[in-house]
């Protein structure tokens, strides 16, 4: 009997460790099937910007009739979503102050060139930190923010390589600083910075936000290597770009565009697949080599010449290719959507709105009015503000234009012309909108 019962306990036994394992087996086939989100499925974030670069500059765009040689940028436009009415600020400066920090420039004190940012103002690397994003993060390129070379890392910028001013004395010979440190280099800034753009991705072992800002085509208007340009053999000499500077604009952008296209091809196909990339302008095209636009309405305006610049998205989760979007977005607005697209749930913050999910669907609007503004100082600024058909421009001289963009889209009538008084009752109606956001805005 006490064996009978020994071999009943040792069946028993073999059952249940039996039972056990098939269980676990179980359990692991279900893990395998689906695996938990890794921090490795959040897509990288490419944020391109070309310096001086306006819709006539850039294919894609319907203005303007000399067009680079850009097949990097046409691919992005093939593939993703191109906007149409994404306004920046006339300069280089408030524009990037504006992407950083999420806030129309009155707020922080930078609405012109060369003014400092605030490092107390929460950057958008530091708000991706602060929400615990899991993001690698760094700033390659022109900086323009500050002429202290411990600025960008100061302001919570991962890690630092570029320039800090408004421009380089020479595209060829030049002060790189990095992580606060100095030296000369003598590689061609495009390269260089694409160069250590690919340095930096390829020692990243986590999700990264690469803020990638060009310091092409700001002047001064330099010839690039042959190699990355289809533009001829173009004469050297300062007085012959002088003379003729759009041939070397054009052969700049198609550089930019090459050492683009060169850093998109350094990545494994994983990784791009993985990727976000964002291109865009920072102000209108300068008014040496701006086409279409009056000379006097383009980079340094309020006009749409120098307000109205490119952007194109493509990558990760973008499912509208080829098509364009006309919905009203300012530069402000990237802060609050790279955060989203950072996995953060964010619909404002700031002056930032969060336009993500026009990425994939049609038809979507986070604004009714665009604002710029552009002055030293903030008590008597220059300001622009638009709706989806008037836009309103008023000067700190007092003088003024309304515009209708629909009719008129590079503003060559100003209803508040006297020929032209008084208003109809619809502009009469969208001026007094206009102004009572722009009070609204200012509070």
């Amino acid at each position: 009997m006490k064996s009978i019962y020994l071999l009943l306990c040792l069946v028993l036994t073999l059952s249940f460790a039996c039972s056990n394992a098939e269980d676990a087996l179980v359990e692991l086939e279900k893990t395998e099937e689906t695996p938990e989100e890794t921090d490795n499925t959040k897509p990288n974030i490419l944020l391109v910007i070309a310096d001086d670069m306006g819709l006539d500059a850039t294919p894609g765009y319907d203005i303007g009739a000399m067009k680079p040689n850009m097949p990097n940028l046409q691919a992005l436009l093939n593939n993703g979503l191109r906007f149409n009415n994404l306004w920046s600020y006339p300069l280089c400066t408030p524009t990037r102050g504006s992407m950083l920090t999420g806030k129309y420039g009155f707020r922080t004190g930078v609405t012109t060139v060369s003014q400092e940012m605030p490092i107390s103002e929460t950057s958008i690397q530091e708000y991706l930190d602060e929400k615990n994003s899991g993001y690698a993060h760094a700033v390659i390129g022109k900086w323009h923010l500050s002429r202290d070379l411990d600025h960008p890392t100061n302001s919570i910028v991962g890690d630092y390589a570029g320039f800090l001013s408004g421009t380089l004395r020479s595209y060829w010979n030049w002060d790189l600083v990095e992580n606060g440190q100095s030296t000369n280099t003598t590689t061609y800034s495009t390269s260089k910075f694409t160069d250590l753009a690919i340095d930096w991705i390829d020692a990243q072992e986590q999700p990264w936000f690469l803020w990638l800002a060009y310091n092409a085509p700001h002047t001064p208007f330099h010839l690039p290597p042959n190699e990355l340009h289809s533009q001829g053999a173009l004469p050297s000499g300062d007085a012959d770009i002088a003379a003729n500077p759009l041939p070397y604009y054009l052969a700049m952008l198609e550089a930019m565009d090459s050492e683009m296209g060169r850093l998109i091809a350094s990545m494994s196909e994983e990784e791009r697949d993985n990727t976000v990339i964002i291109f865009m302008g920072d102000n209108g095209t300068p008014n040496q080599v701006v086409q279409t636009y009056n000379s006097r309405r383009a980079k340094n305006s309020l006009y749409q010449g120098g307000v109205n610049v490119p952007m194109v998205i493509s990558g990760k989760n973008i499912t509208r290719i080829g098509e364009q979007e006309d919905a009203l977005l300012n530069t402000t607005d990237l802060f609050a959507t790279i955060a989203s697209i950072a996995g953060n749930e964010i619909d404002e913050i700031n002056d930032s709105k969060n336009f993500e999910s026009m990425l994939s669907t049609p038809g979507q609007e986070v604004r009714n009015f665009a604002y710029s503004e552009i002055g030293t100082d903030v008590n008597s600024l220059d300001y622009t503000i638009r709706d989806a058909t008037y836009k309103l421009i008023r000067f700190n001289t007092g003088e003024e234009g309304l515009y209708h963009l629909i009719d008129d889209p590079l503003e060559s009538i100003n209803l508040l012309s006297a020929n032209r008084l008084p208003l109809s009752n619809e502009a009469l109606n969208a001026m007094t909108t206009l102004e009572a956001e722009f009070v609204r805005l200012r509070q």
